[in-house]
């Protein structure tokens, strides 16, 4: 039986401590896919297609024996984990402000299908201050954000902001 874990979210932009989960999540299931969240709310700086291609350039030498499948999604997450099957949702952590959400979020999706487990991977601490949001603002500014993403990444949030 292949074990399907989901690891969701806006990845706007992926950054390497987004790297950094993925990494340590192919080791806990045989196929990992990369939901990329297609919330307008938020208000995203790359389109979702663009997200979805910058995801999938970032995770394509990080395999580690899992098979690694980005795709977009929209509406209600644990409904997109029962469409492809996972039984395990990855969310990373850098801090307890993280956390409360988080923990308000499983708690939801375990009364909506307690048959998907929620696994919470701790960021490594070279990435824990590091957020999409901060990583932007930084870019915006005109700033070095080389710590934060690939050379790629940052290419594009250059051009973004030029």
């Amino acid at each position: 039986m292949t074990r399907i874990g989901l690891y969701p979210g806006t990845f706007d932009p992926f950054t390497m401590g987004h790297g950094d989960v993925v990494g340590r999540a192919v080791k806990l299931v045989d196929r990992l896919v990369i939901g990329v969240a297609a919330n307008a709310e938020k208000g995203p700086l790359f389109s979702v297609e663009e997200r979805v291609e910058i995801a999938r350039e970032q995770c394509a030498g990080l395999a580690g024996g899992a098979q690694i499948e980005v795709m977009p999604f929209s509406g209600l997450l644990i409904r997109f984990a029962e469409d492809i099957g996972a039984r395990v949702i990855v969310r990373g952590l850098r801090a307890v402000s993280d956390f409360e959400y988080e923990f308000q979020m499983t708690g939801m999706n375990q009364r909506l299908n307690p048959d998907i487990e929620t696994v919470f991977l701790m960021a490594d601490p070279r990435h824990q201050a590091v957020s999409s949001r901060l990583v932007k603002e930084i870019a915006r500014l005109g700033g070095d954000v080389s710590a934060f993403v690939a050379p790629d990444v940052q290419r594009r949030l250059k051009e973004k902001f030029s």
